[in-house]
């Protein structure tokens, strides 16, 4: 610290080409500063100055130091601005992982007011992710956020809900079913259904299962998916219905419909997870806009 009150003692003095005035914009009597300037000539092993009584001028080792000193001074400050910035979570890089209806639904509103927030951190997105993939992404550091469906078994990771999505039925537009009000799973018996994949381990697909055996109904699983969309797709291609969270209405495909159940209506589960052992600003500031953006 010396070092740096040296040199910012030297480039003041190089500016004002006067003690008396550095010594007034350094907030400090002249002899001290003189002494000072001093100390730093007899360390660097050269004159920085030529004094006369009425100005001091630099010589050429002077002109020389003046312009790394400057360039020490600049880095250094930069340095703690960064710090400050790192502190206050508004630099850094982050990779967020979605599920298939967040995706759609919350990922082009969230991705945007990220950008306006924290301009400054480095954001990466990955949609259409599976809860098995992203708890891995999450342990591995491949992610650091994700938008998933519980349960997680893994105390690693601490969950928030975010909230709870009703589950609606993606229909074909000309299928028999798409002009009902409301539908209750026992309407589905026979019907060709479109699921997520239970190979790849979907959420989702545990959660139709369990939906159908409540209702004492042997699903007919006609296709497995591996992504919402697709699903989607195919609902729109008139290959089945498919029971699916309501936001995957943000998709917006031509085709289908998308009609209630019936009360009771179920539900499933959005949360937030990532590591407990990360407390970064950064991702603590986009954890916060993240529980802001969906409750509001």
């Amino acid at each position: 610290m010396d070092l740096l009150r040296h040199l910012r003692y030297f480039v003041t003095v190089a500016e004002e080409r006067h003690f008396g005035r550095a010594a007034e914009r350094l907030h400090m009597a002249q002899p001290p500063l003189s002494q000072q300037i001093r100390r730093l000539e007899a360390e660097v092993g050269a004159e920085l100055f030529v004094r006369t009584t009425r100005r001091v001028d630099l010589t050429a080792a002077g002109s020389a130091y003046l312009e790394r000193a400057r360039a020490i001074l600049a880095a250094v400050d930069d340095a703690a601005d960064e710090a400050r910035r790192v502190a206050a979570g508004a630099v850094g890089r982050l990779a967020i992982g979605c599920v298939g209806s967040a995706t759609y639904s919350l990922l082009p509103d969230l991705s945007r007011r990220l950008a306006e927030e924290l301009p400054g951190v480095d954001f990466a997105f990955r949609g259409e992710m599976l809860v098995a993939d992203q708890v891995e992404a999450l342990r591995t550091g491949a992610i650091d956020l994700a938008l998933l469906r519980p349960p997680v078994d893994d105390a690693s990771l601490t969950l928030t809900t975010l909230r709870e999505e009703r589950l609606v039925v993606a229909v074909p537009v000309r299928h028999r079913l798409a002009t009902r009000r409301w539908l209750r799973v026992a309407d589905l018996a026979g019907t060709d259904l479109i699921v997520h994949s239970a190979g790849r381990r979907s959420a989702m697909y545990g959660v139709v299962r369990a939906l159908f055996a409540q209702a004492g109904v042997d699903p007919h699983i006609r296709h497995e998916v591996g992504e919402t969309s697709t699903l989607a797709t195919l609902v729109a291609g008139g290959l089945g219905v498919a029971v699916v969270p309501e936001p995957v209405q943000a998709l917006a495909l031509s085709g289908v419909v998308y009609v209630p159940l019936a009360r009771p209506v179920p539900t499933v589960e959005l949360a937030v997870a990532h590591r407990s052992d990360r407390t970064e600003a950064h991702l603590l500031r986009t954890l916060g806009l993240v529980r802001e953006l969906v409750s509001g």
